[in-house]
């Protein structure tokens, strides 16, 4: 299957294509995938996610799952890529991973059916949707800074062609030891459907992202963590966690908070219901 990723090569901007275990570029230049300075593998206009999809994520928050998809929107000023630093502001305690697929639209879409949206797919790339639960008191369901916050969408490390979506399996490691484990073949409504229902409404364009879904077991991660994400066929996308060096503004706006709500949402459900008391972590 073809893969193509963007690097930072010689200071331009360059799109390659992976040949094993190099990265070779149109005017023949190489350089190992190792030593290459990663960019996002494509530029959107727009990134989508679907809030939930994978029915082991359903299962485990004991909820019923709605009868069609819901979405929230992340900006693109949170866009980062391959081996990119997650930063969790100072001050901040619930920065979760969420491993996912990334649809990459190809074509432009509008007022198309399932059926049809396969032909305006460009490929796949795996996303990390991290989620800064501090900021779930104050989003309003809007999801804005708990998921759009700067360098909260890890895309890559390439863009795949040719990939069949079916039955392929999901991993999140969190240095080294898996810590999500699912497959797309749990999931509740597939990648045409999901680019069906948000182009009835939105047109998207080339380049554009639709993150499909995270299986269950999305935790809190900490400032050295190395988090990765690997499917089947796409590869692994690897990110180390940072502390940012200043902490959120307090002479403006509404600030973390530790919350039952949020406490409760960043460790998988409603642990006072169940009796279970959430762990701490500094």
């Amino acid at each position: 299957m073809p893969e193509y990723r963007r690097i930072l090569l010689d200071g331009a901007v360059v799109q390659v294509e992976r040949q094993d275990d190099e990265l070779v570029s149109a005017d023949g230049r190489r350089v190992k995938i190792d030593d290459a300075q990663h960019l996002p593998p494509v530029v959107p206009s727009k990134v989508i996610a679907v809030h939930l999809n994978h029915r082991s994520r359903v299962e485990e928050f004991q909820i019923d799952l709605t009868p069609t998809p819901t979405y929230f929107h992340k900006p693109t000023s949170a866009l980062n890529s391959h081996k990119g630093a997650i930063v969790r502001p100072e001050g901040c305690k619930y920065l979760n991973y969420e491993g996912e697929v990334a649809i990459v639209i190809g074509r432009t879409a509008r007022n198309i059916s399932p059926e049809e949206a396969g032909d305006y797919i460009a490929g796949y790339t795996i996303g990390n949707d991290y989620g800064l639960h501090d900021f779930r008191d104050t989003d309003a369901g809007s999801m804005l800074r708990v998921k759009g916050s700067d360098t909260l969408c890890p895309l890559g490390p390439g863009l795949v062609t040719d990939w069949d979506f079916r039955d392929k399996y999901l991993r999140t490691y969190v240095n080294g030891e898996v810590v999500q484990d699912g497959s797309t073949s749990e999931m509740e409504w597939d990648m045409h459907y999901l680019v069906a229902d948000i182009a009835r409404t939105i047109t998207l364009y080339p380049g554009d992202v639709l993150l499909s879904g995270t299986p269950a077991n999305s935790r809190p991660v900490q400032p050295g963590d190395v988090v990765e994400v690997e499917v089947e066929g796409l590869g692994r996308l690897t990110n180390r966690i940072v502390s940012g060096p200043l902490p959120v503004r307090d002479d403006c706006g509404a600030q973390p908070t530790e919350s039952e709500e949020v406490v409760s949402t960043a460790f998988g459900g409603d642990w006072e219901f169940r009796g279970v008391r959430a762990p701490r972590r500094g």
